[in-house]
């Protein structure tokens, strides 16, 4: 209690040199500016990765089932009339993604197609509203089958869904012998009329997927009840429970993902430059708390003849090395309770004001102004960083009194 008080005093007494009092402001805006960095710059990865999970949720399904081995699930239909029976599953639909070439009469692409029911639409994922042109349809008036195309494949192809394009479908055969003289025949071809254009503004989806009817699929691939994945409906509140419940009723065979967990690449390669960040902006604290050594180092030399007189009354090495040791500690941790709360000042300014733009003309982007995102968990981590800091200053401040006593 002793050199808690002395070491107030010490802090908030006027300094015989303003220059020390100058200085020692420096030092403390310096911490302040950094640790305001490390709060803003992690809020705006926070709300890139919140926005991520906004856009890509409007493709994927609240649950997804596959096969732990990455396999075809067989009789696939049966399995999901199964699933649908679960608590908290809502309804259970089989897909197939895979790959292939779209050929129009503009030119081809390779492209991944999803094959789903009819049903599936509006149960699982709304079609319908993602559709930017034309309309969403399984079937057209030709008796073909009917085709939706993401953004990207419709302008890389030119196409224009009010006019009805017809396109092929191409995918190397899964059974049979391959005739060299006939390369054509290694392959299984579908005709489909593109009714269509959707958008989920995720350029890994728009730029080469397409949507199919499950027969669709089924039938260029050769499958029978087939399905790479089943697809679950459930409400949002009995997400967690009904992945549980799922993942418990299928066993080790299987994996059950969620919304997060189908992204867990994309939201991997988030964190990972978020974090290492941080450690970028943590070098930037560490050569701000230089101005603090220098500050301390200052503060001991005009101190010293106070130390004498410590001394003189009693007052032993060790406690006088506290003063200076709470000394360090209180501005290391004054000057980072200032930048936490200027940064989170800086990021709710920017998520509810949206003051920075992209820069990017209105329309033409996704979004138009930085996402941000304060989560208290990175707050927490801001703060025991600072308060690392402050402990290192503690001690710096110790060992500096203790060689300055005479």
């Amino acid at each position: 209690m002793f050199a808690l008080k002395i070491a107030l005093r010490y802090v908030l007494a006027r300094k015989s040199h303003r220059a020390v009092n100058v200085i020692a402001m420096i030092a403390v805006g310096g911490v302040a500016v950094a640790v305001a960095a490390m709060v803003v710059v992690l809020s705006i990865y926070n709300g890139f990765e919140k926005l991520s999970e906004q856009r890509t949720s409007r493709m994927d399904p609240p649950l997804m089932v596959e096969r732990a081995d990455g396999r075809v699930i067989g009789n696939a239909d049966s399995l999901a009339a199964e699933i649908a029976k679960i608590g908290g599953v809502d309804a259970a639909f089989p897909t197939i993604t895979e790959r292939a070439l779209l050929v129009t009469d503009m030119g081809q692409l390779p492209i991944v197609f999803k094959g789903v029911g009819d049903d599936y639409s509006g149960a699982v994922v709304s079609l319908d509203s993602l559709i930017e042109t034309g309309v969403y349809a399984t079937e057209s008036s030709t008796d073909l089958p009917a085709i939706s195309v993401g953004v990207g494949v419709a302008n890389k192809l030119s196409i224009i869904p009010d006019r009805a394009p017809v396109a092929h479908l191409y995918v190397p055969r899964r059974v049979g012998r391959i005739n060299p003289a006939n390369p054509g025949a290694a392959f299984s071809e579908q005709t489909v009329i593109i009714s269509g254009v959707f958008r989920v503004d995720d350029p890994d989806i728009d730029g080469d997927h397409i949507l199919v009817p499950l027969s669709v699929a089924r039938d260029i691939l050769m499958y029978d009840t087939e399905a790479t994945a089943i697809e679950l409906a459930v409400t949002p509140e009995n997400a967690a429970t009904a992945q549980e419940a799922v993942a418990k009723a299928l066993g080790d065979g299987f994996t059950v993902r969620n919304r997060i967990e189908q992204r867990q690449e994309s939201y991997r390669m988030i964190a990972i430059e978020k974090w290492v960040t941080f450690m970028m902006l943590m070098m930037v604290l560490v050569i701000a708390l230089f101005n603090i050594v220098s500050t301390l180092s200052l503060l001991v030399i005009e101190k010293r003849d106070n130390m004498s007189t410590l001394r003189a009354l009693g007052a032993t090495h060790r406690s006088i090395g506290s003063i200076f040791a709470i000394q360090g500690f209180v501005i290391t941790l004054f000057g980072g309770i200032i930048g936490i709360i200027l940064g989170v000042a800086l990021a709710l300014a920017q998520e509810y004001g949206h003051f920075i733009t992209l820069g990017s003309e209105p329309g033409q982007s996704v979004i138009e102004y930085y996402p941000v995102s304060v989560r208290a968990t990175d707050l927490l981590a801001v703060l025991a960083a600072v308060l690392a800091m402050s402990l290192v200053m503690s001690a710096t401040a110790r060992i500096l009194a203790r060689r300055s006593i005479r």
